[in-house]
This record gives structure tokens, C-alpha cells and sequence, in this order.
């Protein structure tokens, strides 16, 4: 079931950066869906019953993988640049175009 929400997740944030004609609602859908794809990954990723890779002298259990926790940690990083990249080039339309719908910046650039 949780996978389930997960997913939808991903949709809405999939069909919304189609569907919406606004700069701002674009960016808004693209992080939706980057959070859901990040939490797919933690949920596959997850596991129970395990410890944190930490050496000492007691018995050997089942350790923690440290790669998924990189990569999360990696794709966070990218995704707030990315976001950060994409409102700034939002900002510097704004200031040309009195409106931020992407139809009407396009009609305002054709030859």
C-alpha cells in the first residue's frame, strides 16, 4: 500500500509537470516527483534487523548497506541545485515577461 501512495506520488508530480502551464507549478511538480522517487528508494532500500557498520570485538550481525545512504544524500543535493537553477531562471523570465504561464512566453517567441 505504500508503494501504492509512492507512486502516485510520482504521477501527480509527472502529470502536473505536463500539464500545468505555469513556470512556478512546473518546478513545484518537479519536486513533488523527486520526492517520490526519493522516498521509492528508501523504501526499497529499507531493511530491518540490521546494524550500523561500526567495528568492534563482538560477534558479526548483518550491517547496514552505506551506499543507498550516500546516494539518497547525493540525489537530495542535486535536486535542491536543480530547483535552485530552475527558479532563478524563472526569476530572469519574470523580469522580461509580465507572466510566467509557458504558452504565452512561447507565443511571445515565435518567428
Amino acid at each position: 500500500m505504500l508503494e501504492g501512495f509512492i507512486f502516485a506520488t510520482v504521477l501527480c508530480g509527472f502529470f502536473g509537470l505536463f500539464l500545468k502551464k505555469n513556470l512556478m507549478m512546473k518546478i513545484l511538480a518537479m519536486d513533488v516527483m523527486t520526492t517520490g522517487v526519493v522516498a521509492y528508494y528508501v523504501l526499497v532500500a529499507s531493511r530491518g534487523g540490521v546494524q550500523t557498520p561500526i567495528a568492534n570485538e563482538a560477534e558479526t550481525t548483518s550491517y547496514a548497506d552505506p551506499v543507498p545512504q550516500a546516494v539518497i544524500l547525493t540525489v537530495i543535493v542535486i535536486g535542491f541545485s536543480t530547483q535552485a537553477l530552475m527558479l532563478v531562471g524563472a526569476m530572469k523570465l519574470s523580469q522580461d515577461h509580465p507572466t510566467l504561464e509557458s504558452t504565452e512566453i512561447e507565443r511571445n517567441h515565435l518567428p
